[in-house]
C-alpha cells in the first residue's frame, strides 16, 4: 500500500514510479499488476500525462461532473456529490500487464490517480502483482 497526498485538490498524480518500484521489490517476473483505490470518491486512468493530457482529463471531468449543488448526495463540501460519481467514470481499479518485471505501457501511458474531492488530501492506493 502507497499512500498519496493529493493536497486537498482535484488533482492526477502519476503513479507510473511507485508501481514500478513495486514490481522491483517484489521480484516480478510475467503476469498482471493490480492498481486498487479504495476510496469511494477517486479512481484510476492509463493516460499520458505531462503534456496537457492530465488537465484536460480534469477539465472534461469538470463539464461532465460540475461541482455545483445539483448532486443529490449532499454531505461534506458543496458540489461533493459529483466526487461520489466519478468511480464510474475513472474506476477505482487498474490492470496491467507486466513482461519480465516491467509495466507493459505504451509509450506515453501512466497510471495515474484521480482525485476530485477537496475533503480528503490523502489517499490510499493498493499495488499486488499476480504472477503468470
Amino acid at each position: 500500500m502507497i499512500e498519496v497526498r493529493t493536497g486537498g485538490r482535484e488533482t492526477v498524480h502519476d503513479l507510473t514510479g511507485e508501481c514500478a518500484g513495486f514490481l522491483a521489490d517484489v521480484g516480478a517476473g510475467d503476469g498482471l499488476l493490480h492498481v486498487w483505490v479504495p476510496h469511494a470518491t477517486a479512481g484510476l486512468a492509463v493516460l499520458e500525462t505531462g503534456a496537457g493530457s492530465d488537465d484536460d482529463l480534469l477539465g472534461a471531468l469538470s463539464t461532465l461532473l460540475p461541482p455545483d449543488r445539483r448532486w443529490r448526495h449532499r454531505h461534506g463540501s458543496p458540489g461533493h456529490g459529483r466526487d461520489h460519481v466519478l468511480p464510474a467514470l475513472c474506476p477505482p481499479y487498474a490492470m496491467v500487464p507486466v513482461f519480465d518485471g516491467r509495466l507493459a505501457l505504451g509509450t506515453w501511458q501512466s497510471v495515474c490517480l484521480v482525485d476530485l474531492n477537496g475533503d480528503n488530501p490523502m489517499r490510499q492506493v493498493r499495488l499486488s502483482f499476480l504472477p503468470g
